[in-house]
């Protein structure tokens, strides 16, 4: 069992940056761990994931604009977002070990002016 805890989400304007952060009970080094986000009345989405070798993959939407990054050391995972837009608003979920895997509670990102 891995306990996952987000952090780092709530309102930005457009064109804004936030870090989310991603904190484990225990160690994720064996796990690949990937950012979610779930738009009001639409399913949940991968936003970017990153294998346990530091292979990263991102959904076309985000790239350029977000960054994932681990710390296996000290079993977090970073999501940098940068130049937000308004469809970018979501709650966003940490995951390890894909979607039959574990999840945080996720953390809420709004994205307006």
């Amino acid at each position: 069992q891995v306990q996952l805890v987000e952090s780092g989400g709530g309102l930005v304007q457009p064109g804004g940056s936030l870090r989310l952060s991603c904190a484990a009970s225990r160690s994720i080094s064996v796990y690949t761990m990937g950012w979610y986000r779930q738009a009001p009345g639409k399913q949940r989405e991968l936003v970017a994931s990153i294998t346990s070798g530091g292979i990263t993959n991102y959904a076309d939407s985000v790239k350029g604009r977000f960054t994932i990054s681990r710390d296996n050391a000290k079993n977090t995972v970073h999501l940098q977002m940068n130049s937000l837009k308004p469809e970018d608003t979501a709650v966003y979920y940490c995951n390890a070990g894909g979607s039959h895997g574990f999840w945080g509670q996720g953390t809420r990102v709004t994205v307006s002016s």
